[in-house]
């Protein structure tokens, strides 16, 4: 089995070592349509999200900046009448290094239950992900029992019930089963679509029923046909054929209640970390491999970087000194400006949209179109799929094409 590292943060340390036995090794890295043999010191690297989740809060400019979208918009999955608010997503210091924190919690109600979900733009496809991930099997408070699902997938929208071009992988833990399951259980599925009315699941999926409380290293690779899925090092499932996806997909963690059909007690509170995130497009990478990467990262002091979908992008490299503190970075912030918005309507909230539609709309402060203006100003949006009662800067349906 592959060397991983069992270190929750401690990279820093161990860094020039692991890079110093991948540089010494030889791997093969698989793209798309290519084989390509070469040293681990020059990997491809032309696409690279990496993210250390270095951020203040669930409002921190630099997370919208960055292409991720705090969730608060209500609907599935999970609990009906659930929330999902923007504060059971936060950015912990957990054993000195800054961590995504995803927050759930239920009284046994609709109403007194809120989920959480930190999602990425819809842009990943054949390549790479890993995630390391603190999965929890009993509550921070309350009785414990609850079926929850926690989390690390990608999605693309489904358009129409049994769409073909749906595509989503996932890993789900259920610590205390669900779906007529006893936990715990973690899921690997791949989808090819499904219907919700009534409701057909075409998917394959693996399963370990075994607890994975803890930390553990999630890989998962899409390339050539396959999508293959690796926990902490070692091959667990390996799905083709028609499951294979055709189409983009977002990247998601987010940790919900199936049901509150095993609640007792007053309300119960369950947490699930993340570490960091990865994703490299068009390029097969080891659970090894993926761990010297994010060492090299760290060690050059590189907290995050998304090149994907830009065809740049560099590799990180122990010999390189880490980014002077002292340079003034790039506001992330501030709208490139300039669009034209001359022929675009004003979004509303009752309108539908599809792809490639256009709208000026100023995003509201905290999700709700109701409230308060961001002070942003207006933006022109483009739609990236159908959608309807999703606002502007607020959900991953749209893209910001810059101030007006």
């Amino acid at each position: 089995m592959p060397t991983t590292l069992t270190s929750r943060r401690g990279l820093a340390g161990v860094a020039a070592a692991v890079l110093a036995v991948a540089a010494a090794a030889t791997v093969t890295a698989t793209g798309l349509g290519r084989t390509a043999t070469a040293d681990a010191a020059e990997p491809a690297c032309d696409g690279v999200l990496f993210d250390d989740f270095a951020y203040d809060s669930s409002a921190d400019p630099d997370i919208g900046a960055r292409g991720w979208t705090v969730r608060t918009n209500a609907g599935g999955p999970g609990v009906p009448g659930a929330a999902w608010p923007a504060g059971n997503v936060s950015f912990p210091t957990v054993d000195g290094a800054d961590t995504l924190q995803l927050r759930a919690a239920t009284d046994g109600t609709g109403a007194g239950t809120s989920h959480a979900e930190l999602l990425h733009q819809r842009k990943f496809f054949e390549g790479t992900y890993a995630a390391r991930v603190n999965f929890t099997d009993t509550p921070d408070s309350g009785a414990d029992g609850d079926h929850l699902v926690e989390t690390f997938f990608t999605i693309t929208p489904l358009d129409a019930p049994l769409d073909p071009d749906y595509g989503e992988i996932d890993f789900e833990y259920l610590p205390n089963g669900g779906w007529g399951e006893t936990g715990p259980i973690l899921y690997q599925t791949t989808w090819e679509t499904y219907q919700a009315e009534p409701w057909i699941a075409d998917n394959t999926h693996t399963a370990q029923r075994e607890s994975f409380a803890g930390w553990h290293d999630l890989v998962f690779t899409v390339a050539d046909g396959h999508v293959k899925y690796y926990v902490d090092g070692e091959l667990v499932a390996d799905h083709s054929g028609k499951y294979y996806p055709e189409t983009p997909m977002s990247l998601n963690f987010n940790l919900w209640f199936i049901d509150t059909a095993a609640h007792t007690g007053a309300t119960s509170v369950y947490t699930q970390q993340v570490d960091y995130v990865m994703h490299s497009a068009g390029e097969v990478l080891s659970p090894a491999d993926v761990n010297a990467r994010v060492a090299g990262y760290r060690a050059d002091g590189v907290d995050h970087t998304d090149t994907v979908g830009t065809g740049g992008g560099e590799c990180p490299t122990p010999t390189d000194p880490p980014t002077d503190p002292t340079d003034p970075p790039t506001d992330p912030t501030d709208p490139p400006g300039g669009a034209d918005c001359d022929t675009a309507a004003d979004w509303a909230f009752s309108s539908v949209y599809t792809e490639g539609d256009t709208v000026v709309h100023e995003r509201s402060a905290h999700g709700d179109p109701n409230g308060p203006k961001s002070g942003d100003g207006e933006h022109l949006w483009r739609a990236n799929w159908w959608t309807q009662g999703s606002e502007p800067g607020w959900t991953p349906q749209w893209t910001d094409l810059g101030a007006c």
